[in-house]
């Protein structure tokens, strides 16, 4: 029979926060997709990863979707990976057996999970929304036949772990805790892992650390320009000027930019294919998905893919729920510029 364990609360009220610094923090960003049976051609899958029943790892997960370990019924994969993922994985990799545990677990600043949401807008499909009419613009009589294909971000949520150093994220990711039983359940439930280690700058402190809606944006440069330049001026002029326009309305209620220094060459640490061809990620945060949507309607956001468009080749954003997991820090400030 089994038993188990409640969850432990580290984040406030529930811990006394310390006050954060200006100093920029370490972060790991890493892009998750769930074990499901998506054919090998349309999702990346991690080496190892997707087992079946007896702990094995599955060739092709398409070709018999029962025998995925984790969950084979393809009608409810991505609920019950969204709700495994927070209620069990997440306070599985923040729970401590020994002092030892803990105090590798102490170096955790902050652990968000940002759960991917279907109904929020996304690159491809974004407001204003709009639906298909006849040619007199009248509502068709059935829906049959005008279902636009859905156009599935590669990526099913984000871990955003957050450290003072790089050494600190060392001590708790390569602790045994984590290697004997957290490693093997990650080759379980995730199909790809795809980390972006990366230096965080906090352009918009949030007020209260529990903002709901999370926009997730990558950004790929012009490939006239380098890696260092670009993230001088998206630090610089572009963040000056998201930072300007939201002092008018405030709709922005955290605005982090995550600068990547991670690897470029496989077979270092850290490294995925995906993550080392991205310069940077944005993380802006809403009370709302309302909120999230009037922002992207709004004609300053406009202004801002123009300007966007000087220096990025390419950016892809989706929408997602914020969950807070760990946090220690409270009131956070906003980043020194390098």
């Amino acid at each position: 029979m089994a038993n188990y364990i409640e969850e432990q609360l580290i984040r406030p009220p529930y811990i006394k926060a310390r006050p954060g610094t200006h100093e920029p923090l370490t972060v790991v960003c890493s892009f998750l997709s769930r074990a499901d049976d998506t054919p090998l051609s349309e999702r990346s899958r991690a080496d190892g990863h997707v087992l079946d029943h007896n702990g094995n790892f599955i060739i092709d997960p398409s070709e018999t979707p029962s025998d995925n370990a984790f969950e084979g019924k393809s009608n409810i994969n991505f609920e019950h990976w969204g709700e495994y993922w927070r209620k069990v994985h997440g306070i599985r990799f923040i729970h401590s057996e020994t002092n030892e545990d803990a105090s590798s677990l102490d170096k955790l600043i902050r652990y968000d999970q940002l759960h991917r949401l279907v109904a929020g807008p996304t690159q491809t499909d974004t407001v204003p929304y709009s639906i298909p009419v006849d040619e007199s613009g009248k509502l068709w009589s059935t829906v049959i036949g005008h279902i636009q294909a859905y156009n599935r971000p590669n990526w099913d949520g984000i871990a955003y772990l957050n450290f003072a150093s790089k050494d600190d994220i060392l001590a708790l990711l390569s602790s045994e805790r984590v290697i004997q039983k957290i490693l093997p359940e990650d080759k379980t439930i995730f199909r790809d892992i795809a980390p972006l280690l990366s230096k965080q700058y906090i352009i918009i402190p949030s007020n209260h650390g529990n903002e709901a809606i999370t926009l997730v944006k990558t950004h790929k440069r012009r490939s006239n320009i380098g890696r260092i330049e670009f993230q001088e001026w998206w630090l610089g002029e572009y963040a000056a000027e998201v930072y300007k326009q939201n002092e008018k309305t405030k709709i922005i209620k955290r605005y982090v930019q995550l600068h990547n220094i991670g690897p470029i060459e496989e077979g270092q640490p850290f490294y995925h294919k995906y993550t080392s061809s991205l310069d940077g990620v944005s993380l802006l945060s809403f009370s709302s998905i309302n909120d999230l949507e009037d922002y992207l309607r709004s004609p300053s956001y406009q202004d801002l893919i123009s300007l966007e468009g000087i220096k990025n080749e390419t950016t892809e954003y989706w929408s997602s729920v914020s969950i807070t997991l760990v946090n220690r820090i409270h009131p956070e400030y906003p980043t020194h510029k390098k």
